[in-house]
């Protein structure tokens, strides 16, 4: 039975998405200020969190970024936000969130969203080493090194590098990638976008040249030159 950490100061809220929950088959626990969220989530071993944006005592994004840069937690966090602009989305996903959903939602979609997490989180990969360069992901392990230095990735940046990995050299179009890391489930035309900024921004960035490229017109690739 897989244990959500639901963190929602709304009372009215947290009853109905964790009746809702439990009736679908999972355990529950809860959270209702951001300081008890966070001690929860880094103490305890949960499958997936459902995290509001606006809470007492730290907000959403906070509790992301020190799960994922001081923690090292890899748990995925499906975010709740009554803010809907890009600009919104977009900081919840480079906080370290793995999804959202805006409110008021349908818990029809708040379960499969959910569902999509948990399966990719769970989702097996062959056990092996892929390398592109210097870059380095042990599939079993889930480990991510370049040039020696060891990486840490959010379970969705980790879905779109094996993915691209294995496609290397070839271009892997932004459907295919979308459909490798969310399924059925189509994500916020700018959640691909937002990962794959912040994938770059961990594979590339601190080193002398760029493995990632954006391919205009058909999609993205990994290889050590653009031309490869």
């Amino acid at each position: 039975m897989p244990l959500i950490l639901l963190i929602e100061d709304n009372h009215d809220i947290a009853a109905m998405v964790g009746e809702h929950l439990e009736q679908a088959g999972y355990e529950m626990d809860f959270a209702a200020d951001g300081i008890t969220g966070l001690h929860l989530a880094v103490t305890q071993d949960f499958d997936a969190i459902i995290l509001d944006l606006m809470l007492p005592g730290m907000d959403g994004l906070e509790i992301c970024r020190k799960l994922r840069s001081e923690a090292g937690k890899t748990t995925p966090i499906l975010m709740l936000t009554a803010r809907d602009t890009l600009e919104d989305k977009v900081s919840g996903l480079d906080a370290g969130a793995d999804d959202y959903l805006v409110k008021p939602f349908e818990m029809d979609e708040l379960d499969a969203r959910l569902r999509a997490l948990l399966r990719r989180a769970g989702g097996e990969v062959a056990a092996g080493v892929l390398r592109v360069a210097d870059l380095r992901v042990d599939t079993g392990t889930l480990e991510v090194s370049r040039a020696g230095q060891a990486l840490s990735l959010a379970p969705i940046g980790l879905k779109l590098l094996i993915a691209l990995m294995r496609a290397s050299p070839r271009v892997l179009s932004r459907q295919a990638l979308e459909r490798e890391v969310w399924g059925s489930v189509a994500p916020d035309s700018d959640a691909l976008r937002s990962h794959l900024y912040n994938l770059r921004k961990v594979i590339d960035k601190p080193f002398g040249h760029p493995l990632l490229h954006t391919v205009a017109g058909m999609g993205y690739r990994l290889a050590e030159r653009d031309g490869d």
